[in-house]
């Protein structure tokens, strides 16, 4: 193999590795939103809205729910997608915070 090839060849394996890795970033799923982290904490995320504590969230109803928010990103028959409050993150579709916002239409 002359040097020509050789570095023809080491480009191309580079590039393959380079799309491979991009190609499993792109598949990887975000972490779940962990009800302990500050955030969700301050907002009283519950990953289950039916152990969300009625005590300190009055204004709560059991049908509330991350997917019939207007935040969620996700369709409504997702068990878990994207909220615009916690970046990078999934929440449970049946979750529920204080910022829940129905879903319009």
């Amino acid at each position: 193999m002359n040097g020509s090839n050789r570095r023809v060849f080491m480009m191309q394996v580079a590039a393959a590795s380079g799309t491979a890795l991009l190609a499993a970033n792109a598949q990887a799923q975000p972490a779940m939103v962990n009800e302990k982290d500050a955030q969700a904490a301050a907002l009283g995320y519950a990953a289950d809205t039916t152990k969300v504590d009625a005590k300190k969230f009055p204004k709560h109803a059991a049908t509330q729910l991350c997917n019939k928010c207007q935040l969620y990103a996700a369709k409504a028959t997702d068990p878990a997608g994207p909220c615009a409050l916690f970046p990078g993150k999934l929440v449970a579709g049946k979750g529920w915070c204080s910022a829940w916002v129905k879903k319009a239409g």
